[in-house]
């Protein structure tokens, strides 16, 4: 009779452990997703911080251009509203849209080759490409730990534990713009 206790009670201890284990990594991956998202979020303030420069410097080159330094404007201001909203999918369109504009602004300047030729431009258009290039690395990053956080909250055993405590599955960052899923054509 001593022995059924005790086959009991160390079967009661062993889901109490698995439990934890479970609990404690579902709570190590929803961490390490919002840890993604927070270096998304420098980037992006750090983007953001950049393009107020690179307009200041193109204004006196360009002076015929200021709809496109609106627009620009415009769309970086959206953009930090929407990063303030912690929304994944309004912050993914708000970002669609700044590239789009961006990417607009670096083609007009392809038409002033004195303001090509200006260190200081070059410096902060080297810069903003290099922060592009942090952003794809984040977002590629937060991706890959929505997708294993996902994974634990939606698999057998662990998605009764995350059902249990309320753990929700977390947003992708993705496109919301199609045209930014077709590559550019270069001619030459």
């Amino acid at each position: 009779m001593t022995i059924i206790l005790l086959v009991i009670l160390g079967l009661i201890v062993l889901a109490a452990l698995c439990c934890f284990a479970l609990y404690n990594s579902l709570v190590g991956l929803r961490n390490l997703v919002k840890n993604a998202w927070s270096q998304i979020d420098v980037q992006l303030k750090r983007r953001y911080d950049l393009i107020p420069n690179l307009v200041e410097t193109a204004k006196g080159y360009m002076k015929h251009e200021n709809e496109t330094f609106v627009q620009v404007t415009e769309a970086r201001a959206k953009a930090m509203a929407a990063n303030s909203s912690n929304s994944v999918g309004e912050v993914s369109a708000a970002e669609s849209q700044l590239g789009a504009t961006l990417a607009k602004m670096l083609l007009t300047f392809e038409n002033y080759p004195e303001l090509k030729a200006n260190q200081n431009f070059l410096a902060l258009q080297e810069e903003l490409a290099s922060t592009e290039n942090r952003i794809a690395f984040a977002r590629q990053a937060y991706n890959d730990a929505v997708f294993g956080y996902n994974n634990r909250v939606e698999m057998f055993p662990s998605n009764i534990i995350a059902g249990m405590f309320n753990f929700t599955k977390a947003d992708s960052f993705e496109l919301k713009n199609e045209e930014e899923r077709v590559a550019p054509q270069v001619k030459f």
